[in-house]
């Protein structure tokens, strides 16, 4: 029987896996986590795909459980700045792309032009959001939004036994070291060993398998299986079992981060309900309020900016505000490493790979591998197929969102300096360059876009691919056979329920004051 899992690394994803594991199986397995007090997490990581929400239900967690212990907000969209051109920002939210007659309200945009905002037009969040608009009422409840059954387009609902579900309207922001403390109180409470100490050793018998961690106070810990949540290191899947890692830096080159958290009277500021990436020279600085504080960061490429003159720009960026806040540098490792699986060692998180920020995929790839994990659990007799199954899923989930974040860079207008230039030649992942033939003759459709891995629906392309606007797409010739009628009909109604929701839903502030 195999019952033994020691879990190497805290932080985020280590009491995630924990807390995972142990709701998931019980009393049946027997859970160690090992961590250092001396190694410190990266703890940047705030912002989420709607997803998110399954792992706190399986858990057994409300929001009023958890939000305000981890100082959490709402995240209705990623808000896009100055990938066009400055002053320019479009939105790429959690809601479902209204179809009328077979063809998706993006294809009927570009055909009617209603306006120049085809974010305001196609959906309600983008309006809901500039108006800093909370999806729940004071009372809790959710506003009135259209969902969408046995919808494959939901955007966020990524996880295999949730693909079809209902369109669900947000994901969350907070703060990961806060999380990860109220995880370890979850995990602990319900039997996870704590184990506070540093690892020396990983050992390993004579075919390569390990056979426990050696500990510095503790001695060795040994276990059946070996989960390795040690970051950028990958103590275990890189340097123990020597796992190559594949490198997307021909693709993706934005290799640094510096980080502030910048406290704020967020009453007085306001809360917009979303994450905002804005371009700068080198990359893109996020964006993302919280109770009590603003995150930001500036991510960026070494080749083409100083680690000081980055900290310098975010400074500047943010304000008299940050003057006081300690920076964060942070080297990232982009990529993945090639089997996330390899004998009796999965490594989830950063171990087992990482693209930037740029869409919140960090904490959702650790989410999707847990869930992998418990889906494929080993038996005693280690049937290779489930290692197989496994490490294809974690591969086609990270090349896919890899192709998604190319597409932001390619499709960016902006052509002001070198980075943004070298954007437009860099080479493509396989398959991409046929990809985007297609969709400039016709908008992404499930059967076009990356082949693995639909948990990005198509309307999350033709967001960026119009938001972007450095890719000339258009729309489908049928149309102009086709009666506009039910599409000018569709953005009516859009327009005339945004008006209403904004003038009903509390200001994001308000309830997010009124749960904490």
């Amino acid at each position: 029987m195999l019952d033994n899992v020691v879990i190497v690394g805290g932080g985020t994803a280590g009491w995630m896996t924990a807390s995972y594991l142990k709701a998931a199986f019980g009393e049946n397995i027997n859970i160690t986590l090992v961590e250092s007090g001396q190694v410190g997490t990266i703890g940047v990581g705030e912002a989420t795909f709607s997803d998110i929400r399954h792992f706190f239900e399986f858990l057994g967690l409300k929001e009023a459980d958890w939000m305000p212990a981890c100082n959490a907000t709402y995240k209705l969209a990623v808000r896009f700045e100055n990938w066009r051109e400055p002053g320019h920002h479009f939105y790429h939210p959690f809601e479902h792309m209204p179809t009328v007659n077979g063809h998706s309200l993006t294809d009927w945009w570009l055909k009617e032009q209603p306006s120049d905002r085809f974010d305001k037009d196609c959906f309600v969040m983008a309006s809901l959001i500039d108006a800093e608009r909370s999806p729940r009422h004071l009372d809790g409840s959710l506003f009135e939004q259209e969902f969408v059954e046995g919808s494959k387009e939901a955007h966020g609902l990524t996880m295999s036994e949730h693909q079809g579900k209902v369109q669900f309207p947000y994901a969350y922001h907070f703060e990961a070291a806060l999380l990860a403390k109220y995880l370890t109180e979850y995990a602990t409470s319900r039997g996870v060993r704590h184990v506070v100490d540093t690892v020396q050793e990983v050992v390993q018998d004579e075919r390569g398998w390990i056979t426990s961690v050696r500990t510095d106070e503790h001695g060795d810990l040994g276990g059946d299986l070996f989960i390795d949540c040690t970051g950028f290191r990958g103590l275990l899947i890189n340097k123990a079992l020597e796992e190559p890692f594949i490198s997307y830096s021909d693709t993706l080159p934005n290799d640094s981060a510096v980080a502030l958290q910048v406290p704020m009277d967020m009453d007085k500021r306001g809360i917009r309900p979303c994450t905002t990436a804005t371009a700068q020279d080198a990359g893109w600085i996020w964006t993302i309020p919280l109770m009590g504080r603003v995150g930001t960061g500036y991510v960026y490429a070494k080749d083409y900016l100083s680690p000081e003159e980055a900290e310098s720009t975010l400074r500047k960026f943010v304000g008299p505000a940050a003057a006081d806040v300690e920076a964060n540098h942070i080297r990232m490792r982009i990529g993945r490493t090639r089997n996330s699986w390899v004998n009796n060692c999965v490594a989830v998180g950063l171990s087992s790979g990482f693209v930037e920020p740029l869409e919140s995929t960090g904490i959702f790839f650790i989410h999707h591998a847990i869930e992998q994990l418990a889906k494929n659990f080993p038996s005693a007799a280690w049937n290779p197929k489930q290692r197989e199954i496994y490490n294809d899923a974690i591969a086609h989930v990270m090349d896919g969102v890899r192709e998604f974040l190319v597409l932001h860079y390619i499709g960016a207008k902006r052509s002001d300096n070198q980075y943004w230039r070298d954007a437009k030649t860099r080479p493509l992942p396989p398959g991409m360059a046929e990809r985007l033939e297609q969709w400039k003759a016709q908008l992404p459709t499930s059967e076009t876009i990356f082949p693995y891995y639909h948990g990005l629906p198509p309307y999350s392309y033709h967001c960026v691919l119009l938001g972007t606007g450095g890719i000339q797409v258009q729309s489908s010739p049928a149309l102009g056979l086709t009666d506009s009628g039910p599409a000018l009909e569709e953005f009516r109604q859009i327009r005339e329920k945004t008006d209403h929701l904004i003038s009903v839903l509390p200001r994001a502030y308000d309830y997010f004051a009124r749960l904490h």
